[in-house]
């Protein structure tokens, strides 16, 4: 008899729930977020299980590693694209858990993809440096709103990021608590400064940069760390049947629902990774600052539409051209820029 499993699972502990082929719930369980326990409650059913869902919640690693690790086949549900029956009066986590294993046995499971766990943690760790640039780019900002308010000057960010010359301490020089937020402020971004070039190296270092990478640097807007970024948080391009799912992925098609001319109402904006999202659109502010068609290509769509539109369009065509450029593991052809 086949099963079909579920976990609901929370931050200390999941729920269980086990299917039989005909529906009919089979075992339900409330576990702690421990290997052994949750192996052990598996054990009796081992042999019957189809599958186990697990839903792509912020902490789904540890148990999709485990359960994979042990030879159950794990299918990873998208918690957007998942909807239960209307209507229902009561829902709990058990309910969820056996909800998950029911789509499962109905084949109508909306499944994501597990990222290869060997790659996981240099991904993760890219993304750290992203965090941190952000929180420098606080810092320098408010270091240079004090200045301005102070002094009324300006300072730029290269000006304030570089360590041999101390811009900050001639221009607070005169008051002493502006001075010691100053000098706070400058140690604290050269302390960042040095922390996201420690995980440059380490990226570079761990990544493989023959092949593709370079394929992807020759996209007009497309540096070192976008790179990166694009073939990390990218994975397995194959998961992506047509380039308009790779384009859905990375958030850079309308969100609008449509009918008759009229608007409808609109998806959700936030489905896809959030992390080329921001390297596309990186991509294409870059490409219209520094590249000749592409500033032409913004140019034409601006002068038709708005300037946020523009500026979708110009990344949607870096996605496009990643696409191909990842898949095929071609350069980049300016003459293809609009497929």
């Amino acid at each position: 008899m086949r099963l079909y499993s579920g976990f609901d699972l929370h931050s200390n502990n999941c729920y269980l729930g086990v299917l039989d082929e005909t529906g009919k719930r089979v075992a339900k369980k409330k576990l702690d977020n421990e290997p052994q326990p949750i192996l052990r409650a598996l054990d009796p059913y081992r042999q019957d299980l189809t599958g186990i869902v697990v839903e792509s919640t912020y902490n789904w690693y540890w148990l999709v590693d485990l359960l994979m690790d042990e030879g159950y086949k794990v299918p990873l549900a998208t918690p957007s694209a998942i909807q239960t029956y209307r209507g229902i009066t009561h829902v709990d986590d058990t309910h969820d858990a056996f909800w998950l294993a029911e789509m499962l046995r109905l084949h109508i499971l909306p499944e994501g993809s597990v990222y290869p766990k060997e790659t996981r943690p240099i991904r993760d760790l890219l993304r750290k440096r992203g965090y941190l640039v952000r929180l420098r780019t606080s810092l320098i900002i408010r270091l240079q709103n004090i200045v301005a308010r102070t002094c009324g000057v300006r300072l730029k960010a290269n000006e304030i990021k570089r360590f041999r010359d101390d811009c900050i301490r001639p221009f607070l020089a005169d008051n002493e608590d502006l001075a010691l937020a100053g000098i706070v402020s400058k140690e604290s971004i050269d302390f960042l400064t040095r922390q996201i070039r420690q995980i440059e190296r380490v990226v570079e270092d761990r990544v493989d940069l023959a092949g593709v990478y370079h394929y992807v640097l020759t996209i007009p807007g497309v540096g070192k760390i976008l790179a990166l970024t694009i073939m990390l948080e990218t994975g397995s391009i194959e998961r992506f049947a047509k380039v308009g799912n790779y384009a859905s992925y990375c958030r850079k098609v309308s969100s609008r629902w449509t009918s008759n001319g009229k608007t409808k109402g609109r998806g959700n904006d936030k489905n896809g990774n959030k992390y080329l999202a921001w390297a596309f659109s990186e991509a294409a502010e870059l490409a219209r600052r520094f590249d000749p068609q592409a500033r032409a290509d913004y140019q034409r769509k601006r002068q038709k539409t708005q300037t946020q539109v523009a500026h979708g369009a110009l990344a949607h065509k870096r996605v496009r051209a990643a696409y191909y450029v990842i898949r095929d593991q071609v350069p980049f052809v300016p003459e293809k820029r609009f497929t």
